[in-house]
Formats: structure tokens, sequence, C-alpha cells
């Protein structure tokens, strides 16, 4: 296992990209619990937010990301809770997108899962080679699948848990909006986002924009 030799960089005075980002999150999030207007569904939504949080942190004297990959990690996590504020079916900017491009339903959610393979799959690939020590050849392919796997496993937990512990707030929860392959489709988006981000990592890792050392 190899650990981060950086850790001066990461410093919330050092870095204030850092601090910007967990700033601007802190917000967005704050103000997505104060504004929702189911707060059931909200906490559901959140329930990874929380987990995600609580590893970020406890991690955090062991492994240090990059800036970059904090900053990716925080533009997706305030796309996922933007969309718990009212719902992902409800949520206002995917009825923007609706009515501008003529779509069927609200595509909120396939954004925010084509999002988790777009904006995390370069953290994943510095994990693996940083942290987990894998080979940079592995690396390339490893963010791809972890992304279908975690895709898949998030599709049937999030059924289980509208199914099981929270049938009231199931529809709104899943969010499938009479769609019987949203499920499919999502994890199909999260594999297209982790895709174009490892052919765009590939494309500019020896313009010094990633971190491969």
């Amino acid at each position: 296992m190899q650990h981060n030799d950086t850790s001066t960089r990461f410093s919330s005075g050092s870095n204030p990209w850092l601090l910007a980002s967990v700033t601007v999150f802190l917000l967005v999030w704050v103000s997505t619990f104060v504004w929702t207007n189911d707060l059931n569904n909200w906490f559901i939504e959140n329930a990874l937010v929380f987990l995600s949080l609580a590893f970020l942190i406890g991690t955090y004297r062991i492994y240090r990301f990059s800036t970059l990959s904090y900053v990716l990690i925080s533009v997706f996590m305030c796309l996922h809770v933007y969309g718990s504020q009212y719902t992902y079916a409800e949520n206002p900017f995917g009825y923007w997108m609706m009515e501008t491009f003529d779509h069927s339903r609200n595509h909120y959610d396939r954004l925010v899962h084509f999002s988790f393979g777009l904006l995390l799959a370069y953290p994943m690939r510095e994990a693996f080679i940083h942290w987990l020590d894998y080979p940079r050849s592995s690396a390339w392919l490893l963010p791809i699948l972890t992304t279908l796997a975690v895709s898949a496993v998030y599709e049937m937990i999030e059924w289980a848990v509208a199914e099981i512990l929270f049938p009231a707030q199931g529809p709104a929860y899943l969010g499938t909006q009479g769609d019987v392959w949203d499920a499919q489709k999502d994890t199909f988006m999260a594999f297209s986002g982790a895709l174009i981000a490892t052919i765009a990592m590939g494309l500019t890792r020896n313009k010094g924009l990633i971190n491969e050392k």
C-alpha cells in the first residue's frame, strides 16, 4: 500500500481548492435539507452521502486524494444532493432539460448516473494506483469495471430499500417514471461516463494534467 506523500498540500490553509470544494458542497447540502419538499426521501437519498463522507474523513490520514479528485468528488456529490432536494423525478433542472430538448421524461437521474462514471473514474484510478498499489495498466480498466459493479449493486440496494423499508416513498425514491428498463439505462449511463473519462485520461496523461506519479 502506498501512502500519499503530499500531505502538506491538503490542509485547508494551503489548499484553497479543497477548502472551496468542501465549502460549496456543505452549502449546497444544507440548502437541499432546508428547502426539500420531501424530508423522508431526502434522508433516504442521502444515506450514501453520509457513508461516503464518513469514509473520506475516516481515511483522510491514511490516504489523501489529489486536489483534482476532491473537486470532482465534490461536484458529483453536489449533483446528487441537489437531486435529493426535489426527488430525481421532480428535479427542476431535469424539467428544464425535458422542455428544452423535448424529452419524454425528466432525465436528471440519468445525468447524475452519467456523472458518477464521468467524475469518479479519475479518483478511482488514482486510488487504485497510489493507495491500493495496482499496476497502472490494470488501473485503466478497473474504474470502468468498478463503476459497472457499483451501479448494478446500487440499483439492487435501491430496489430493496424501496420495497422493504420505505414502500410509501418507493416510487419517488426509485424515480423510474414508468420506464421498465430504468435500472439498465442508469447503469449504462454510468458505464458511458466512466468510459469517456478513461479515454480522456488516456489522451491527457502525457500533457501533465493528471497525477500519474
